[in-house]
């Protein structure tokens, strides 16, 4: 093509971008249609968000596809780049961008600018587009795309800068480096603000993807098997999703194998594989249903585990290519122990938010001592999975002393019988549940009795509550579900429980959780407390009430939450550095008010 013709083509293509509604405006539409023409492509901004990544995926495979060389230079700077925007790059990129953090601190850094290279000449596109969905799509943002033909000096004064950064005041982002980042980021206030304004329409479903961390977790998994692992542990605080993540890391696999030991952990689990994998053909195998020629089989631990099913005439050890055992941590005990000898998948996950045992027996040596990622319930507060939470040990005067223990476990009739007459106690509670103004509570009692006498008080105070356990008879007992769908509607007002919210259940509203019996277990505690911490329009924190008497091991469990405490009678002093990012104004750990 003559010079003068490239020139003019060139000039009717150069556009001033506005963003807004118009899609001839907004920055993607443009960048979409120089990544299919280039020969090369660098990108410099200063931070870049999983929305615009995704944006973007589709366009830059293609171009990766084509060896395409591809640069980025981002930012690290106060953690507004998301680790799972980095990890979507290199994991659906295969590592093939050369991708790199700017460096150093004593400068600010906030250069937008896409540059894409031809055969005839190089543009650039330099504005006020970082990588988000915001940014390149509907978001006001001002971005002008210009040409080394006809206009050679600006292009060039650009292009060495990039390349001096690029080169030699940046540090390549490996494996190594972005673990390291992404350990220690938290979600920034700035992030929060940006996710107003996201462009998804509201009455469209959103994709079934992986996000945040499952992103995260997704990569060392497939890390770990390349590095020859068939056995795996993800260890990860409750509300990450280790469900959905466990049906994306599955989809490579033809049968797979789900095993739990409640049935309402069966049916989530069934919902979130057929999500993810578009697929029907699953069955379920537990009581009377034991659906066997499926892709996809859903087993209750409990049926599962009987001689009868693991043999090689019903089901041969490599039946099944990928086993899921989901609360890991009770795959110790005979029945979970004689599924995980008798199969032989190609890869065996474990899934648990509670990996220690009171028992000292070692869950981890059951996946060969491969932990490739995990999340704590502080990193999961920090990077705004879970919601803060204030805690308050409240000083509770009763007299544990004289009960007996058996196997570290209070005997639940002498629990149920030193509550029964404490109209002290009563009152102690509902003092606190009013001072910390709740809609939507859920309780920890220790026996049905103790469930229903906690629902007649608060009942006779005017306050609308049920209690749920098994085989509930009682004249407050209400069926779970039920339960469930009158607290969401507001028509009680707290769920006093016994041992049904342990696991498997989560109440997103819920915004306070009061443990109302001596917690032996520091499973059973991180569970109870987890049923409160999911994320929730308008819920800011959770308020969590511990009342605690003199039972053995009263208030050990607080540093599980802090990492780091000094006890006291009826103070617990505590660094704030070793706290989650817990509130907005500083959170109060203490036993009385």
């Amino acid at each position: 093509m003559a010079q003068s013709n490239l020139k003019e083509e060139i000039r009717d293509f150069t556009n001033v971008l506005t963003g807004g509604q118009t899609k001839s405006k907004q920055l993607y539409f443009q960048l979409k249609n120089s990544i299919e023409k280039a020969k090369r492509i660098d990108i410099i901004v200063s931070f870049l968000m999983e929305s615009g990544v995704r944006l973007l995926l589709k366009d830059l495979k293609q171009a990766v596809a084509k060896k395409i060389p591809i640069r980025i230079l981002t930012g690290n700077y106060l953690n507004i780049t998301q680790p799972s925007a980095l990890y979507l790059i290199k994991q659906e990129l295969n590592n093939q961008v050369d991708l790199r953090f700017y460096d150093d601190n004593t400068h600010s850094f906030h250069p937008k600018a896409y540059f894409f290279h031809y055969d005839d000449y190089s543009e650039i596109y330099i504005g006020s587009s970082n990588i988000s969905r915001s940014a390149l799509t509907s978001g006001i943002e001002w971005n002008y795309r210009f040409n080394n033909l006809l206009d050679k000096d600006s292009f060039q004064q650009f292009f060495t800068t990039f390349e001096d950064l690029f080169y030699n005041h940046a540090i390549v982002i490996t494996d190594e480096e972005l673990y390291r980042y992404a350990k220690y980021w938290r979600k920034p206030a700035i992030i929060k603000d940006l996710e107003q304004y996201k462009t998804e329409n509201k009455n469209i479903t959103p994709l079934i993807q992986p996000r945040g961390v499952q992103i995260e977790a997704l990569y060392a998994l497939n890390n770990s098997r390349n590095e020859g692992a068939t056995k795996a542990l993800i260890h990860a605080a409750t509300g990450i999703g280790k469900t959905y993540l466990s049906a994306f890391d599955s989809v490579n696999y033809k049968r797979i194998l789900f095993v739990a030991h409640r049935e309402e952990i069966l049916y989530q689990a069934v919902e979130a594989f057929k999500n993810v994998r578009k697929s029907e053909d699953y069955g379920l195998f537990y009581g009377r249903q034991k659906d066997k020629d499926k892709s996809m089989i859903f087993a209750s631990v409990m049926t599962l585990a009987k001689d009868e099913y693991l043999n090689e005439a019903y089901f041969p050890r490599d039946y099944f290519e990928y086993i899921i055992i989901d609360e890991f941590h009770h795959a110790v005990t005979a029945q979970y122990k004689k599924i995980v000898d008798y199969f032989k998948p190609k890869f065996l996950l474990g899934l648990t938010a509670t990996p220690e045992r009171l028992d000292g027996k070692n869950i981890y040596e059951l996946c060969d001592y491969n932990v490739p990622y995990e999340i704590t319930l502080k990193e999961a507060i920090n990077k705004g999975i879970l919601v803060p939470f204030h805690y308050y040990g409240i000083y509770d005067e009763t007299d544990y002393s004289h009960l007996h223990l058996v196997k570290g476990q209070y005997n639940e009739e002498e629990l149920t019988n030193i509550y029964q007459a404490n109209t002290k106690r009563f009152e102690l509670i509902y003092k606190y549940y009013q001072k910390y103004a709740s809609k939507q509570a859920l309780a920890f009692c220790c026996s049905k009795q103790h469930a229903e006498m906690m629902a007649k008080d608060f009942n006779k105070r005017g306050i609308a509550s049920v209690a749920v356990y098994s085989e509930g008879s009682g004249e407050y007992a209400m069926e779970r579900k039920e339960a469930i769908n009158k607290l969401k509607q507001g028509q009680i007002k707290v769920i006093f429980s016994v041992d049904m919210f342990n696991e498997g259940v989560d109440i997103p509203s819920v915004d306070m959780v009061m443990f109302l019996r001596p917690t032996q277990s520091p499973i059973i505690f991180l569970q109870q407390l987890g049923r409160g911490l999911r994320t929730y329009q308008g819920k800011k924190y959770l308020n969590v009430l511990d009342f605690i008497g003199n039972y053995v091991k009263a208030g050990k469990f607080i540093s599980l939450l802090t990492e780091s405490t000094t006890e006291s009678k009826r103070t617990y002093v505590y660094q704030e550095k070793d706290l989650p990012n817990a509130s907005v104004k500083p959170l109060n750990l203490f036993m009385g008010i």
